[in-house]
């Protein structure tokens, strides 16, 4: 039921040496989020899927590896054809898409046990809401008993972003200078990994 509205369901047992809390617990405090529902997106939601994500690329450019000007160039078809292929999230606040957070598994036989969670964005409006960590935590129900970690890339000044993923269990590993550059500007980033496979370390 990958289409169905998501609740962040977490099965098993333990506690997050990070937080203290359990899985249940962390399941609850997402789903206790009034108002907020959590689904995969279809291809008949590209339309929304570009709204957006070309927000997302024209507020926070330095955060994304592709740029407005690009996506702002393709056709409808191009979204549909992404949605269609991708495992992307969205959360819904009251009914209004208020953030997306895409998930994809490595194919070669030697990384199938990794995936990235990608392209995450809030709106400004709903931040400070839950949305994020709800989103974090379906990526994570979802990838379970498909993967052994998740792993993702954050630039290093988005330290809202780093404090969210290491309350979702999420370390640093490493770091990567330069790693983007917009208009003239070098950003680091922060690569931070989850492992699934060792209760929530």
């Amino acid at each position: 039921m990958e289409n169905d509205a998501l609740r962040c369901r977490i099965d098993k047992a333990g506690t997050d040496p990070q937080t203290g809390q359990t899985r249940q617990e962390q399941d609850a405090m997402v789903a206790n989020i009034s108002g907020l529902q959590i689904r995969r997106l279809e291809t008949s939601d590209a339309a929304l899927y570009r709204d957006i994500r070309l927000e997302a690329l024209k507020q926070n450019p330095e955060a994304f590896g592709s740029t407005f000007e690009r996506e702002n160039a393709q056709p409808l078809s191009w979204f549909e054809a992404a949605v269609g292929r991708s495992d992307i999230f969205a959360a819904f606040l009251d009914g209004t898409l208020a953030g997306i957070a895409g998930y994809v598994a490595q194919e070669s036989t030697k990384q199938a046990h990794k995936a990235l969670l990608w392209g995450m964005y809030v709106r400004s409006a709903a931040r400070n809401a839950g949305v994020g960590k709800g989103l974090v935590a379906a990526i994570l129900s979802h990838a379970r008993g498909r993967v052994e970690m998740v792993q993702l890339n954050v630039v290093s000044e988005n330290e809202a972003a780093r404090r969210l993923y290491n309350a979702m269990g999420f370390v640093e590993y490493g770091f990567e200078k330069r790693s983007l550059k917009q208009e003239g500007r070098y950003y680091d980033e922060v690569l931070m990994v989850k492992f699934l496979d060792e209760g929530l370390s």
